[in-house]
């Protein structure tokens, strides 16, 4: 090679040598940021607006096991509910079944996703500001909220769950998302994480039937995930409540719409009720007797409370394999 033209070629190699460690440096920073990434989605988080969010994890969803046709209970009712889904909570066997995926409105059983949202977004001994809007509501209320002052999140959820105020819904909504739609954007999104395909959010009270529906094997997977919330758990298995509040008299009380806690039903630990002329008379409730805890959803039943102990009935009479 000429003397002359010694130079130019090691300038070219230098060129790319340092090309090469670019290149080396920049997939290595992509591979880093993809393991950030990998390792944000295994600890459950996903970014919002808003910040991260946790995510429910997969491992602690209910698995309902739809695939058999022949279930161990059989019942047949004179005036059947439009849905039904009888099973167990820990095992997600199904023990009874009557058309557990038609979608159907759900009234303010839509208040089980609220409360999810609620505890995600609001700390223990944090302040929900009773507004306008929240006083403004539509349907059941706790009716005594006082309007501009700031409640403890946990009264409010009682009056969410238990008399299933709207105004508390309201009120709560506002708290943890600064809007409704903004905050029934992330229960929309909150369902379809939990893999709940029948289910679509229009409120967060469920008092509008449009555009807000569900079916019972999706409820079936919400009741699990509410009873895994002890802030939740410890609110839906109350008959009533007595609180401290900022009302005349200084004391407020909540009594739950459940038919099985007001009829004393042995072993009711929850859930939420909900009518709306659509909907009809819906339940989805929870009973537990020693090692066994059972699950039902009824939507749009003639008479959940009677339905509900016939099946319950049922269910814990079973052998133990069985059920």
């Amino acid at each position: 090679m000429p003397r002359r033209l010694v130079p130019v070629a090691l300038i070219l190699l230098l060129v790319a040598a340092a090309i090469a460690v670019g290149v080396a440096m920049g997939n290595r920073h992509k591979g880093s940021q993809a393991g950030t990434q990998a390792s944000d989605s295994g600890l459950g988080l996903q970014q919002t607006a808003d910040g991260p969010i946790p995510l429910p994890g997969a491992a602690d969803l209910l698995k309902l096991q739809l695939t058999g046709t022949v279930d161990p209970i059989r019942v047949t009712f004179k005036v059947p509910p439009s849905s039904g889904l009888l099973f167990d909570l820990k095992t997600g066997k199904v023990l009874w079944r009557h058309l557990p995926t038609k979608v159907l409105p759900i009234a303010s059983v839509t208040k089980m996703m609220t409360g999810l949202i609620v505890v995600d977004r609001l700390k223990p001994g944090s302040k929900v500001l009773i507004t306008k809007q929240a006083l403004n509501y539509q349907g059941s209320g706790v009716g005594v909220l006082p309007l501009g002052k700031r409640i403890g999140v946990s009264a409010m959820l009682y009056g969410l769950l238990l008399p299933s105020g709207n105004d508390a819904a309201i009120a709560l909504a506002q708290a943890a998302a600064g809007t409704q739609s903004a905050f029934v954007a992330q229960m929309n999104l909150r369902a379809e994480q939990m893999g709940l395909t029948c289910t679509r959010y229009s409120s967060p009270s469920g008092f509008y039937d449009k555009g807000n529906h569900s079916c019972a094997a999706d409820l079936a997977v919400e009741a699990k995930a509410l009873l895994d919330q002890p802030r939740l758990a410890n609110v839906v298995k109350h008959r009533q409540a007595v609180l401290p509040f900022p009302i005349k008299g200084g004391k407020l009380y909540l009594y739950n719409h459940n038919e099985l806690l007001k009829m004393n039903y042995p072993g009711t630990i929850g859930i939420k009720t909900g009518y709306t002329d659509a909907a009809g008379l819906c339940l989805v409730a929870a009973v537990q007797r020693g090692s066994r805890r059972y699950g039902l959803v009824l939507l749009h039943s003639p008479d959940p409370g009677k339905q509900a102990t016939q099946l319950f009935d049922r269910a814990f009479d079973l052998p133990a394999d069985e059920g």
